[in-house]
């Protein structure tokens, strides 16, 4: 875990800022091969393959296509309405139904106080629960520091919970590798317009 912790600090904050763009394909192949204890060469179209695809990861655009994949239980039904969401909302679903999900919450290191009945990593971000896409849109363009977004349990009217026309007030939370919280967005109900 700590060496995925070196390899996104040193993606997200030192490496734009250190080097120019052409010696960064090659100091990141090097520095990821080096921390995962690898000695395996490497072609400079792999190193330009390499780079590129992590970039691509990490900058979401407008003509991007956002890449999800959604962990759920197989009995829950109100996951689909979620994922039917991200989808009209342009994402690309790669969708896993376990039987097992709280092992994946496990893995991932969900706090238990923002547990939901699905977890999603999205551009390396932790979504958990009934996230509203443009939200997590925000999340992939601010890129704060943190580890993802929380909506916890399953609020009535958030997308995937819909009920008529009931849409209770709910919030969305960041998380980070401490398992500190804030509010990152907040939903007041009925028209789920922002507070």
């Amino acid at each position: 875990m700590l060496h995925k912790q070196l390899i996104y600090c040193w993606q997200k904050w030192l490496l734009p800022i250190l080097m120019p763009a052409t010696v960064q394909i090659v100091v990141l192949t090097l520095g990821v091969l080096s921390i995962l204890g690898s000695t395996a060469p490497m072609s400079h179209a792999q190193a330009v393959f390499t780079s590129r695809h992590i970039q691509e990861q990490q900058t979401p655009s407008k003509s991007t296509v956002l890449n999800a994949t959604v962990y759920h239980s197989p009995d829950c039904n109100c996951c689909g309405g979620w994922i039917e969401h991200l989808k009209a909302q342009g994402f690309k679903i790669t969708d896993f139904s376990t039987p097992d999900i709280e092992t994946v919450k496990q893995k991932y290191n969900v706090p238990d106080n923002l547990s939901s009945c699905h977890t999603a990593i999205v551009n390396g971000y932790i979504i958990e629960g009934h996230v509203p896409a443009d939200d997590i849109k925000r999340l992939l363009q601010e890129k704060p520091n943190v580890v993802g977004l929380s909506v916890p349990q399953m609020p009535v009217g958030t997308p995937g919970m819909e009920m008529g026309n009931r849409k209770d007030p709910f919030s969305v939370f960041s998380f980070d590798h401490n398992n500190s919280v804030a509010l990152f967005n907040k939903y007041r109900g009925k028209g789920l317009a922002r507070k």
